[in-house]
């Protein structure tokens, strides 16, 4: 039983970061007709399309990817809970997927960060599209870091610093 609920939590988490990806690349600007994006849409359409026809976008903010990632997240928490014999409240299962989604994210966003120096170390040219998409994705919160903390010796510390951040987030979650 353990290891089915670690292949179900591990491909639901693939899943949310598809649909996470969804509501990410607008808010960045990220090229949503790159190899990536391409994927990202091709997983979450069948969700995201029919709740657009009942949310319409607030600006650069798609409120039926939101809802899909919600949702999907909800799903997942109800079925593992419900596999491993629990028989959760409503509230309950609100409660846990808000709580795992919100690990989720953080979790996406230590894995993104550690990327997306990694390849500055090794791939520095803009080229990749998945280099691209991290730029993107991670600039936002490593350049307010940058803003206080000056390159020391040519060594950006902004990414050590943001994961210490996020790991600290996940130690109070």
């Amino acid at each position: 039983m353990p290891a089915l609920l670690f292949i179900l939590n591990s491909l639901f988490t693939l899943v949310v970061i598809a649909f996470l990806l969804r509501v990410l690349m607008p808010l960045v600007r990220a090229d949503l007709r790159s190899p990536l994006g391409e994927a990202v849409r091709t997983v979450t359409d069948p969700l995201v399309l029919p709740l657009r026809r009942l949310l319409k976008p607030v600006g650069k903010v798609d409120l039926a990817s939101i809802v899909a990632l919600l949702l999907v997240q909800l799903a997942g928490t109800a079925l593992l809970l419900g596999i491993s014999g629990a028989r959760p409240s409503p509230g309950t299962i609100l409660l846990a997927g808000l709580r795992e989604l919100l690990h989720r994210v953080v979790l996406f966003y230590q894995v993104a960060i550690f990327a997306y120096a990694l390849l500055s170390w090794v791939s520095p040219g803009r080229g990749n599209p998945a280099a691209q998409l991290l730029s993107r994705l991670c600039e936002p919160l490593l350049a307010p870091i940058r803003r206080v903390l000056p390159a020391l010796g040519g060594l950006d510390l902004s990414p050590l610093i943001a994961l210490i951040g996020l790991q600290a987030l996940l130690i109070l979650l």
